[in-house]
């Protein structure tokens, strides 16, 4: 199962408690353990963080630059935890414009941590889905390619590793939008959204959203057999 997550939320709930924005990142981290911990203990095989957007390029410099700290400060603390979980890490998304230094860390931990087999965590910083479609359909525009291929494409772009499409969406802080994330992977996802704030999400809350997502119908745009006798007997 693949689960991917919109944090979203860190900012206002530091400002309505009259804290600066990057208070509200710094306890968002501790929410972030609580869903890898959530996500590992009910044998999620892939979860995706939505950590840095391109767009979040916009943001105040010291928020930006908070963001980042955070960032380094996760994967220098984290990597060994990671490992001792058998929990792959790997950063997803441009990397073009991250720091030399923060970019070796970036490769050391996935590095470390590659043989890991019990979860992937994907992490997406600098990372925009149209901007990596378009990369991939300039590429790809003279080869004639079958869905599988332009995904193979796509992930490479994206630094992904190999995993399938996303299953469950969620989404904090009681937005309803995706966000320019995981466009592609998320054509059948199921979307969960949420009005609690990324820091105030635990591991309960996964639990819930986990259980709404056994609810759904995944039908594909399919429908079974009885469904389709039922609606036969109803028109004739």
């Amino acid at each position: 199962m693949h689960v991917a997550i919109i944090m979203d939320g860190n900012g206002r709930w530091a400002q309505r408690r009259g804290l600066p924005r990057t208070a509200g990142h710094r306890v968002g981290a501790d929410a972030v353990d609580r869903a890898v911990t959530a996500a590992a203990r009910h044998g999620v095989d892939v979860l995706t963080l939505y950590a840095f957007s391109c767009a979040n390029w916009q943001r105040p410099l010291a928020e930006v630059r908070g963001l980042f700290r955070l960032f380094r400060s996760y994967l220098e603390n984290q990597t060994q935890r990671c490992l001792e979980q058998s929990i792959r890490l790997n950063v997803i998304g441009r990397r073009d414009r991250l720091d030399p230094r923060l970019l070796e860390l970036i490769e050391h931990s996935e590095k470390t941590t590659e043989q890991c087999s019990r979860m992937i965590l994907r992490i997406a910083v600098d990372y925009s889905a149209q901007w990596g479609l378009m990369r991939a359909s300039r590429i790809s525009s003279d080869r004639d390619l079958d869905h599988d291929s332009f995904a193979r494409q796509l992930a490479t772009i994206n630094h992904s590793v190999p995993v399938g499409d996303v299953d469950l969406l969620i989404r904090t802080g009681g937005e309803y939008r995706l966000s320019d994330f995981m466009l592609w992977e998320c054509a059948y996802a199921e979307l969960y959204f949420t009005p609690l704030l990324w820091p105030e999400f635990d591991a309960d809350d996964f639990e819930a959203a986990l259980l709404e997502y056994t609810r759904r119908d995944r039908r594909y745009g399919r429908i079974d057999e009885s469904t389709a006798d039922s609606a036969r007997a109803h028109h004739a």
